[in-house]
């Protein structure tokens, strides 16, 4: 397997994409942390499904897929948020959004004969196929991702394990909701390039559970979760390349594994005590 990447690393394009692929890995497995705890998990699959349908409009339309996207899929955040995600309202809302906007994208994509970007690659994810314009937009992203999460870890860590008390204390938790969700939402865009919007639930979700299997501190899961997360990328890419499988789906299938290992291990260790 090592051997296959450092293969990959000698082209210039494959290289800026596995780097690129690492970058958007570990925000993933930073969000989809908070999001497990706080029982989000849902959110990733409505927000990738719409993500879908936005980059079939902007295709259709002949508009730049990426920041449209992101613009609509960040809208489409605050939107579910404000319907209360923790009541039944909330989860309807993720439901009806994302199935809605996975057919429209499909309709749409049927219909419109003439549109001359791959979907495939956003529905199933290729991450070698990603343009100099995309890892660059990629990498600003990632930036911003990882810089706001590293600034703000004490707030969002209070926030994710008692935000009554935070409130109470005088923290502005909307606003750090509100960042959490703006962050999700560019993370979900970003990620579809690695797994596609059918998987991107994976991407964000199984990290976070295989390490809380392992670890019991947030920092020491937030650390495990990225840990699992890049070595799950790289392992997939390498499947990816040795059988010529989707890469995206390469990626969720090490992901499994992982988790079902981590399962075996907390079994073990609550067995032996």
């Amino acid at each position: 397997m090592i051997d296959i990447i450092r293969s990959l690393f000698s082209y210039d394009f494959a290289a800026r994409a596995l780097l690129a692929g690492t970058a958007i890995s570990i925000c993933s497995a930073l969000l989809g942390v908070v999001m497990t705890l706080r029982r989000y998990t849902m959110l990733g699959d409505g927000l990738s499904h719409t993500a879908f349908g936005a980059v079939a409009v902007a295709a259709a339309l002949g508009w730049s897929p990426y920041w449209f996207t992101l613009i609509v899929t960040i809208a489409v955040t605050f939107l579910i948020l404000r319907m209360n995600l923790d009541s039944v309202n909330g989860d309807n809302a993720v439901a009806v959004i994302s199935t809605v906007s996975l057919a429209a994208g499909i309709m749409i994509i049927s219909c419109n004969s003439g549109i001359n970007v791959n979907m495939n690659e956003y529905l199933f994810g290729s991450v070698l196929s990603m343009s100099k314009s995309d890892v660059r937009i990629s990498f600003l992203l990632s930036a911003i991702v990882l810089t706001a999460f590293i600034l703000c870890h004490r707030a969002i860590f209070s926030v994710t394990f008692d935000e009554n008390f935070c409130r109470a204390c005088g923290i502005n938790t909307k606003l750090y909701m509100d960042l959490l969700s703006v962050l999700t939402a560019i993370t979900v865009v970003m990620g579809m390039k690695i797994v596609g919007a059918l998987l991107m639930t994976n991407l964000l979700i199984y990290p976070a559970v295989s390490s809380m299997k392992l670890h019991k501190s947030f920092k020491s899961v937030l650390i495990c979760s990225s840990a699992i997360s890049v070595v799950c990328f790289f392992v997939g890419i390498a499947a990816s390349s040795l059988f010529g499988t989707p890469a995206g789906s390469g990626v969720v299938i090490a992901n499994i594994f992982v988790y079902a290992l981590s399962s075996l291990i907390s079994v073990i260790r609550k067995g032996g005590r």
